[in-house]
């Protein structure tokens, strides 16, 4: 039966779509995969915790403590009123789990202290080996701890944590690996297209999976958030086997005309480059390089700050019940969704027209992803409780923040072509440090005091740190191709020596 459905599925997909296009629906779908499942946590763990208990336990902590500000938050000044269009959850939605807010917070971030390991060694070993094994692995592992998660919760939350730490360490070496073969599926004429696809599946994954992980949980129980979209997994894991090679040249079906195309447009046909030495030095002293990374973590910041505790805002301070907060939280990554593909052709006509220049796509994209958010997060802040006002709001910020494709996203493929994967892997390692501070800092601050007060502090903070996002990227940040991108042949007799023609050359063919 197997090998009938790998017959179909070989022949269908070669007769069907150009390989280069199968490669970009399972590119996506390998993102959209991992974000779902690093989300659906988010979601599930509002109705995996007792609330009911914990309120109980911080109330029974303030008589014994006499402590006025816990007691703050039990006051209706400071907290959103219900109302019948909100929903409110009630005790039958509590779990069996009695994790205060730091303890959410701690598992929350342990995906994060995973992720950020692997990084630099996934971008390395794509280049070096098979990226298409690596990304096999990346989701793989995703996808066997996810179904391994509901076991380790009735353990003990310290399971859930190595769990959840496991998972960051498959999901770390994702999109190095995918960026490696978009430098071999991706035509000049067709990068921009394909890229935006592929990042997209980020955003495509959030908006799937934040609603269906609600209704899951809310339907038939938070184990199932974990068992249904492991499963659903794992189907992937077949397909990415049976049709993406690392290269044109390795795949035994590509249609010759699809073949040829890749000859003409591509350096050695699409096929793996030989390995180049990594000028470190360079890079640690390269100022448009850090001006991406900072750049990057101070979006991240705000990334993930709308990424994992939007549920929690929404459960806490709105007041909606879990199976409205997940659809509602999908809302953002809908429109994310559809501005990253406007925006991307926007920035395209723009600079196809001679109106802007690589430099200035960069920038400008970077300040819509930063000081538009800024803004809406402010916004929220003075917002309140003003339910529709505030939906509308982060709706707009995690729109606006799709321009991140055109601006930090491209940035290092502009800088050195030669090592975006590995720039890329540098970058996204310390934009990944604010995964695991957003979860700890917003439970340090919301910890048995959830209030429109605690959060203002939490999104004023964001928005500071996206204005230095915007400044920083501005001032110091550069489109150009960095001198250290000069490829080093390793033929007899050339080794060592700088191909500066060639290499400026491909980078022609190569920027976005």
């Amino acid at each position: 039966m197997f090998i009938r459905f790998q017959h179909f599925v070989l022949i269908y997909s070669t007769a069907c779509l150009p390989a280069r296009y199968v490669f970009t629906f399972l590119a996506s779908a390998s993102l959209a995969i991992i974000y779902g499942l690093k989300v659906n946590l988010s979601v599930a763990i509002v109705v995996m915790v007792n609330s009911t208990a914990l309120s109980e336990i911080a109330l029974t902590y303030d008589s014994h403590n006499n402590d006025t500000h816990l007691n703050e938050s039990s006051n209706s000044e400071f907290a959103c009123p219900a109302n019948a269009n909100t929903n409110q959850t009630d005790s039958s939605q509590d779990g069996p789990f009695a994790w205060p807010e730091p303890i959410q917070g701690l598992i929350l971030g342990a995906y994060f202290w995973g992720y950020i390991v692997t990084q630099i060694p996934g971008g390395r070993m794509a280049e070096m080996f098979s990226a298409k094994w690596v990304v096999w692995a990346s989701v793989f592992v995703n996808v066997l701890f996810t179904l391994l998660t509901p076991v380790a919760a009735n353990i003990s939350y310290i399971a859930v944590l190595v769990v959840r730490f496991i998972e960051g360490l498959g999901a770390g070496v994702s999109m190095p690996a995918l960026q490696v073969l978009l430098s071999k599926w991706a035509p000049p004429n067709e990068r921009n297209k394909i890229s935006s696809l592929v990042y997209a599946g980020m955003s495509l994954g959030t908006v799937i999976a934040l609603p269906f992980s609600g209704i899951l949980a809310e339907k038939i129980g938070w184990e199932s958030v974990f068992y249904v979209q492991g499963g659903l997994g794992s189907i992937w894991c077949i397909l990415w086997i049976l049709l993406v090679f690392d290269s044109p040249k390795d795949h035994p079906r590509i249609h010759p005309a699809e073949r040829d195309l890749f000859e003409k447009c591509m350096e050695n046909g699409g096929a793996k480059r030989p390995n180049l030495p990594v000028p470190w030095k360079a890079i640690a002293t390269s100022v448009p390089f850090w001006a991406l990374l900072v750049a990057h973590m101070c979006n991240n910041f705000g990334w993930y700050m709308l990424l994992v505790e939007l549920p929690t805002y929404m459960k806490h301070i709105l007041r909606f019940n879990i199976g409205k907060n997940s659809l509602l939280s999908a809302v953002p990554y809908l429109c994310l969704w559809v501005f990253s593909i406007i925006w991307s052709n926007l920035m395209d006509y723009s600079k196809n027209k001679k109106w802007i220049n690589t430099t200035t796509v960069r920038k400008l994209s970077t300040a819509v992803a930063s000081l538009l958010p800024a803004l809406c997060f402010i916004g929220v802040s003075l917002a309140g409780c003003d339910r529709i006002t505030a939906i509308v709001l982060m709706s707009l910020g995690t729109m606006f923040m799709a321009a991140m494709y055109c601006g930090i996203l491209a940035n290092p493929t502009d800088l050195a072509s030669n090592y975006a994967g590995t720039l890329l892997a540098l970058t996204n390692t310390a934009a990944t440090i604010p995964g695991f501070i957003v979860p700890v800092f917003v439970g340090a601050l919301t910890h048995g005091n959830q209030t429109v007060n605690s959060w203002q502090i939490v999104f004023f903070t964001t928005a500071a740190i996206l204005l230095v996002e915007l400044i920083v990227f501005t001032l110091f940040s550069s489109a150009e191709e960095q001198p250290w991108n000069q490829a080093y042949t390793t033929g007899a007799g050339a080794k060592g020596r700088p191909r500066a023609a060639e290499t400026k050359q491909l980078n022609k063919r190569t920027s976005v």
